[in-house]
């Protein structure tokens, strides 16, 4: 009688440490994975908007490269003084040769995102938050666009831009072929995801000194410099 009870303890000891085994890495697996660093969380592309980008508000024309370090010439029309010195009226005229063109930033304004290559989507149609991850399909360059006429360089209009706003603009930027960022996509949602260049906004006043320190009459200008490089990311 004693040996029989002895057997039944033995096996019942041996299924509990059985059971405890395999019930192990079970509860293992149900407890919650550490989250994935989300990209929309990065100091580069901190949102996910509600809307497409916003274009310009003006009509603006891309400056072609071979142009943007170039100085501008005299102008080919003599411009109208306006209550200034006229050619001949002094003996000894004033000299502000070579003549030159001027550009004073007067305001700075938000960013505008320029897209390069296809918008990509991607529809999330269950009930969870999943991971879409995007890839940039090409290549591009993104430079200045103006909206008026620049009458002096594209260069000298960056560097009055940087001594004003402390602000670093170039003349072009490129967004690169296979550049990629995973973001999360709430259930039922379409996240849209353009790579790019942001360009920021700056209004100024430009004008042209001629040789005999005359000037033509200012006019504004309104710029978009390229800024940095990145996605523009929004739901629907």
């Amino acid at each position: 009688m004693n040996t029989s009870v002895r057997r039944t303890i033995f096996l019942s000891s041996t299924t509990l440490l059985l059971c405890t085994a395999l019930t192990g890495p079970a509860l293992a697996t149900e407890t919650t994975p550490a989250a994935s660093p989300s990209a929309s969380a990065s100091a580069d592309d901190p949102v996910i908007n509600t809307a497409p980008p916003e274009e310009p508000e003006e009509s603006i024309s891309e400056i072609p490269d071979d142009t943007a370090a170039d100085p501008t010439d005299e102008p080919t029309d003599e411009p109208t003084y306006t209550g200034k010195p006229q050619p001949g009226e002094s003996t000894n005229p004033a000299d502000c040769s070579p003549a030159h063109g001027v550009y004073v930033p007067t305001d700075q304004g938000k960013q505008y995102h320029h897209g390069v290559g296809p918008t990509n989507s991607n529809y999330n149609g269950t009930s969870r938050t999943a991971r879409s991850t995007f890839t940039s399909e090409v290549t591009g360059e993104v430079g200045v666009a103006i909206s008026g006429d620049l009458e002096t360089s594209v260069n000298t209009m960056l560097v009055k831009i940087k001594a004003k706003f402390n602000v670093t603009v170039s003349a072009k930027l490129t967004a690169k072929l296979g550049n990629s960022i995973s973001v999360d996509t709430p259930a039922h949602t379409t996240t849209h995801a353009k790579y790019g260049v942001y360009r920021l906004k700056h209004t100024g006043k430009t004008y042209v000194v001629h040789q005999n320190c005359t000037s033509s009459p200012e006019h504004t200008v309104v710029s978009y410099s390229p800024y940095r490089v990145g996605w523009y990311l929004w739901e629907s």
